[in-house]
C-alpha cells in the first residue's frame, strides 16, 4: 500500500471509528468472512476487540477450539504471521473472543443472560453467515439466510446504539433488469405488498413458505423430501420473481431487518459474483470454488465446451478484498453518523464492466499459452474453444446430442466401451452447471455502485488507500489470466498426485 505518498498528517475516519470498539461477525468459517477478520486484525490494530460466532462440531464442541483448528490456520493469516507473527499470536489471545452458538437457534443458542451481555459488549455486527447454494432446500434457505436475522434484530433491540451490517448480494436484484441502484429491490414475479416505508411485508409470505415446508415433510421423506424441498425452493423464487432460492431468501432477509430495525442503523452491502483477492492479503488469495469457478474449472478439465451465455452481456465479477474493505467503510461510517438505513452495491458492472464474451476470451488465450504454469487446473492444454450460445441454441444442440448419445451409450456398455459414456458425463454436466449457472451468464441488468463509490470519497484519502472499493482499479486481462488462475491453482485446488510409470511398476514389484 502508498501510504508514503499521502501528506504527512492525513487521518483515517475508519481508524478513528473504530479505536476501542467491538465488533461481531458472524460466517468467519466462510470466505468473505475470513477475508474481513483478517484485514481488520491486520489494518485497524486499535480495534477494542473482535467477538466471533462459531458453531461447535463433533471435533471441537466450543467455539474458540473450531476456531484455532479451522481459521486461524488459514493461510488467510500468512501475511499477518510472516510480518509478525508474534503480534498476530498476541491479538488472537487478547482481542479474538470466541463465542459457541448457532445462527440459527433463538438467541443464537445463548441463555438469555449470556444473549444480553454479548449484546451489551459489542457496538457493532457484520452478518456474513449465509447458506450459498443456489439449490438448498427451502426450509435451510430460509432458517439461515432469513429467519436467523430475527437474532440480529434482536441484539439490536437490547443494545439500541448498535450499528448492524447485513452482508447480501446484488442478485437479490432477481429477474428485474436494466439499472440496478442501491435501494430496495421491487420483485420482478408475483405481488408483495410494500409499506409505507418503502421495505416489503413478508410475514405472511414467509408463513405460507412454512406451510408449503411443511406439507412436502408429511408426504415424503429421505433423499426424495430433500428434492421435493429444492424444487419447492426453485418453484417459488421463480413464482416471486428470482432465479434460485439463495437469492430468494437473501431478499426475504433484508426485508426483515428493514422492518425490524425501522430507525435504528442498518447497512445492507450487496456484493455482486466475490472472486479471489486482487491485492489483499495476497494475490489471487481465495477459498474453494466459487460461480465463475466452477465453470473454468469445467472447462479446463475438458468436460464444458459449450456453455449459455449472453457474450455482450456484463458479467458482475468483484474481489473479495475490495467487499472486505466496502463492509469496514460502511460499518465505521454507520456507528459514526445519524442512525439510518443505508444500501451499498459492490460490483464492477457499472464503472469497469468486463462483458461474458471478454471474461471467456481472456481465460481462453492463457490457458491455450500458459496452461503449464497452472497444473492443479489444467492436466494439459484444452484442445476445444468455450463457446456462449442463446439458451434456446443451447438446449436445441445439448438435448439433441443426447437422446441418440444415450442409445449409442447402452449398445457399447455392453460391448465394454465408454467413450460415448464419457461424452454422456460431459453433457451431463454442462446441463448440470447451466441449470444452476446459466441465469448468470446470460444477464440483462448493470448494476450500479454510485453510493458506495460517495461513501469512500467522503471517508478521507488515507481511506481511499487503506480500504479500497473502486472497482476501476481492476485490469480485467491482469486480474482474470495472472492473479485469478494463479490463486486458484494455489489456494482453491488440491496438489494432484502424478504417478510415473517407473513408479507404479515399482510398486507393483514391492507387492
Amino acid at each position: 500500500m502508498a501510504t508514503q505518498q499521502l501528506k504527512p498528517g492525513a487521518s483515517s475516519k475508519v481508524l478513528e471509528q473504530l479505536r476501542g470498539k467491538h465488533v461481531l461477525i458472524t460466517g468467519t468459517t466462510g470466505f468473505l468472512g475470513k477475508v474481513v477478520l483478517e484485514k481488520l486484525i491486520r489494518a485497524v490494530p486499535d480495534i477494542g476487540g473482535i467477538h466471533l460466532l462459531i458453531r461447535g462440531n463433533k471435533r471441537h464442541p466450543d467455539a474458540r477450539g473450531r476456531f484455532l483448528d479451522e481459521i486461524a490456520t488459514s493461510s488467510v493469516f500468512d501475511r499477518l504471521r510472516q510480518e509478525d507473527n508474534e503480534a498476530f499470536e498476541s491479538f488472537i489471545e487478547e482481542r479474538v473472543y470466541c463465542v459457541t452458538g448457532e445462527v440459527t437457534e433463538p438467541l443464537f443458542g445463548l441463555s438469555g443472560d449470556r444473549f444480553r451481555k454479548l449484546a451489551g459488549g459489542i457496538d457493532a455486527v457484520i452478518n456474513s453467515a449465509a447458506s450459498v447454494n443456489f439449490r438448498e432446500e427451502l426450509d435451510k434457505a430460509l432458517a439461515i439466510n432469513t429467519r436467523c436475522l430475527e437474532n440480529v434484530a434482536e441484539l439490536a433491540r437490547q443494545n439500541k446504539s448498535l450499528a448492524v451490517l447485513q452482508v447480501s448480494t446484488c442478485y437479490v436484484n432477481g429477474m428485474n433488469s436494466g439499472q440496478i441502484t442501491e435501494s430496495v429491490i421491487k420483485p420482478a414475479g408475483e405481488t408483495i405488498p410494500r409499506s409505507t416505508e418503502g421495505y416489503y411485508e413478508i410475514e405472511e409470505l414467509v408463513r405460507l413458505l412454512e406451510d408449503k415446508i411443511a406439507d412436502v415433510r408429511s408426504r415424503y421423506s429421505g433423499k426424495v423430501l430433500e428434492k421435493k424441498l429444492v424444487d419447492l425452493g426453485i418453484r417459488e423464487a421463480n413464482y416471486y420473481g428470482w432465479s434460485d432460492t439463495y437469492t430468494f431468501t437473501k431478499w426475504l432477509g433484508e426485508q426483515l431487518l428493514m422492518k425490524a430495525l425501522s430507525g435504528r442503523a442498518l447497512t445492507i452491502v450487496r456484493p455482486s459474483i466475490i472472486e479471489s483477492a486482487l491485492e489483499e492479503p495476497a494475490p489471487g488469495w481465495i477459498e474453494g470454488v466459487k460461480v465463475a469457478d466452477a465453470i473454468i474449472l469445467a472447462y479446463a478439465r475438458e468436460k464444458v465446451t459449450l456453455f449459455p451465455g449472453k457474450r455482450s452481456g456484463v458479467i458482475d465479477v468483484i474481489p473479495v478484498d475490495l467487499v472486505a474493505n466496502a463492509i469496514i467503510l460502511a460499518v465505521a461510517e454507520s456507528m459514526g453518523e445519524s442512525p439510518r438505513h443505508r444500501v451499498y452495491q459492490c460490483c464492477s458492472g457499472s464503472s469497469n464492466p468486463v462483458s461474458l464474451g471478454e471474461f471467456i476470451d481472456h481465460l481462453m488465450a492463457e490457458s491455450r499459452t500458459n496452461y503449464a504454469e497452472y497444473d492443479q487446473l489444467f492436466y494439459r492444454q484444452p484442445t476445444k474453444p468455450f463457446i456462449a450460445v442463446n439458451r434456446r441454441l443451447f438446449d436445441a444442440v445439448v438435448g439433441g446430442v443426447r437422446i441418440p448419445l444415450s442409445i449409442t451409450g447402452k449398445v457399447l456398455k455392453m460391448l465394454g466401451q465408454n467413450r460415448e459414456l464419457k461424452v454422456l458425463r460431459n453433457l451431463d454436466t454442462t446441463r448440470s452447471l447451466a441449470t444452476i449457472f446459466g441465469f448468470y451468464t446470460a444477464p440483462d441488468y448493470i448494476f450500479r455502485n454510485d453510493d458506495l463509490l460517495a461513501l469512500a470519497s467522503r471517508m478521507g484519502e488515507l481511506d481511499k488507500v487503506l480500504f479500497p472499493v473502486d472497482a476501476r482499479q481492476i485490469d480485467w486481462a491482469v486480474y482474470l489470466r495472472k492473479i485469478h488462475l494463479a490463486g486458484l491453482n494455489r489456494y482453491a485446488l488440491k496438489e494432484r498426485k502424478v504417478y510415473s510409470l517407473r513408479s507404479a511398476k515399482a510398486r507393483k514389484k514391492a507387492a
